[in-house]
């Protein structure tokens, strides 16, 4: 299709040429699947290694032409360096280190005052895959005994061939935008063992019916986002009507307009795993055919069957593998850590397996988790929105915890809250208003990233969350002095 075309069709549905070509390149992920599902599946490995590099291969050149380079440097020297450093720290720590700074440097040279979809956009993606294989190879030359339940499953005994690496760094339904799965997932897939219990009976994965209703569910999320916007868009809380408004009604509007921002990305978390691609690819065009984008891509993924994870305990087969965010814990959260838990899970996994549990050699869960999400900022650019949102992030969360404990040591008042159901009803809705306002104000910087912007919306509400949660060290010596009295020790 000629780019005059393309350009024509993208300009009278509202989207970029760029954008437009990336839904075409994800629709042609369900013919690609099928002839997958019908022809190769249970097949030869190396057979369905070649279609899948050279399928993911075709549709990156003709979204990023030349660029493609890029990705394929990336792959031919993390490829290099398990090679030949493979099973070894000093391997971990070059892979991550050049993948880390390649994608950093891309953010650099192409970097514009909005977003846009290029070449960095899967490279971010790929980031994360290859550093993730840097440490399953590592893991799988440790002996089991030192190695966490969850390393032992997505440990690699064998050294990965290039081919191998090429089809899982490429596979056509995940490179472009996510989402993030490990090579052993890959592995088995190919292999056949993902879905014994299914294949040995003769049939094919029954994936696609779970796929068109995830995307259903996903339609219902943007269908939210697009009325919420109406009334509460960026350019409103960036406008003099907004700052007219009372100082309380300036807050509910901003933790409105931060829940409503979150539902474009749930719309495509609820089918895809990768994060900071789809941050960068749903900023880059807010349209409704931007993000069909990335919802379509999960139900490529689930028909081709790599999100199969078992049956559950009716017996039913679930296809949950991409699952990213957790609806009921979202919309309902009266605590930070809800929005953690429930909110692209599968970065925060993949952060918690691959950052935070191998810095404990630190000796501190604070250093760790500062750390950890300081790589998270990095990993997702330079705009210093995002490192205001994550030190946001580090400094609420050890408010929530240590309030927490000193709470839950209160015994007089935790048996009051047992034995009357209003406190606790009561408790709930002050908590949910209060999360909800603040996780508003948290990600005002990440959705508006440039100092310019976020400064003028945190200006109008006086930095109120920042002075909270920066003074809360100083307040929370008072209040465990007046609530956390020492008793007195008994004499014999």
């Amino acid at each position: 299709m000629s780019s005059s075309v393309l350009s024509t069709i993208s300009d009278a549905v509202g989207a970029s040429e760029a954008a437009f070509r990336l839904l075409i390149s994800i629709l042609l992920g369900f013919p690609i699947a099928l002839i997958h599902r019908y022809t190769l599946y249970g097949k030869s490995p190396i057979a369905q290694h070649l279609f899948f590099t050279s399928s993911g291969l075709l549709l990156c050149y003709w979204n990023y032409g030349l660029n493609t380079i890029h990705s394929g440097t990336a792959i031919c020297v993390t490829y290099l360096i398990l090679k030949f450093l493979g099973g070894t720290t000093i391997s971990v720590i070059a892979t991550l280190i050049f993948n880390m700074a390649y994608l950093l440097c891309g953010y650099y040279t192409t970097a514009t005052v909005d977003y846009d979809i290029k070449w960095t956009m899967p490279q971010c993606v790929l980031t994360l895959r290859l550093i993730g294989l840097a440490f399953n190879v590592l893991d799988g030359r440790q002996p089991d005994a030192k190695l966490s339940a969850s390393q032992r499953e997505v440990a690699l005994k064998e050294q990965p061939t290039i081919l191998e690496v090429a089809a899982f760094a490429y596979f056509p339904g995940s490179f472009l935008v996510g989402p993030q799965f490990n090579m052993k997932r890959y592995l088995d897939y190919v292999n056949g063992r993902l879905m014994v219990d299914i294949s040995k009976n003769g049939q094919l994965p029954p994936c696609v019916f779970p796929g068109i209703s995830r995307v259903l569910i996903g339609f219902v999320y943007i269908t939210l986002y697009q009325l919420g916007t109406m009334y509460t868009s960026d350019e409103y809380v960036l406008s003099l009507q907004f700052q007219k408004l009372s100082f309380f009604k300036r807050l509910l509007v901003i933790g409105f307009w931060g829940h409503v921002n979150m539902y474009k990305y749930i719309g495509c978390w609820l089918f895809t795993e990768g994060v900071s691609t789809i941050n960068n690819s749903l900023h880059a065009s807010g349209t409704p055919l931007h993000y069909l984008t990335s919802l379509l891509l999960f139900q490529v993924c689930t028909t081709f069957g790599l999100t199969y994870t078992g049956k559950n305990e009716k017996g039913d087969y679930q296809w949950n593998g991409c699952e990213n965010v957790k609806l009921y814990t979202f919309e309902t959260a009266n605590r930070f850590n809800h929005y953690i838990m429930s909110f692209n899970t599968n970065t925060n996994n993949w952060c918690a397996e691959y950052v935070y549990k191998r810095l404990k050699f630190l000796g501190s869960k604070l250093y760790s988790q500062f750390f950890t999400l300081l790589f998270l900022a990095l990993w997702h650019g330079f705009h210093s929105g995002y490192y205001v949102c994550f030190f946001l992030e580090f400094i609420i969360m050890y408010a929530e915890k240590d309030l927490t404990s000193i709470f839950e040591k209160q015994e007089k008042l935790q048996s009051w809250m047992k034995a009357h159901i209003e406190l606790r009803m009561l408790f709930a809705a002050v908590t949910f208003v209060y999360t909800f306002v603040f996780m508003g104000y948290s990600v005002v910087c990440f959705h508006l990233l440039s100092f310019s912007r976020y400064n003028q919306v945190y200006s109008s509400i006086y930095y109120c969350g920042h002075i909270i949660y920066l003074t809360y060290p100083l307040v929370s010596i008072l209040i465990k002095k007046m609530l956390l009295k020492k008793r007195p020790t008994k004499v014999d």
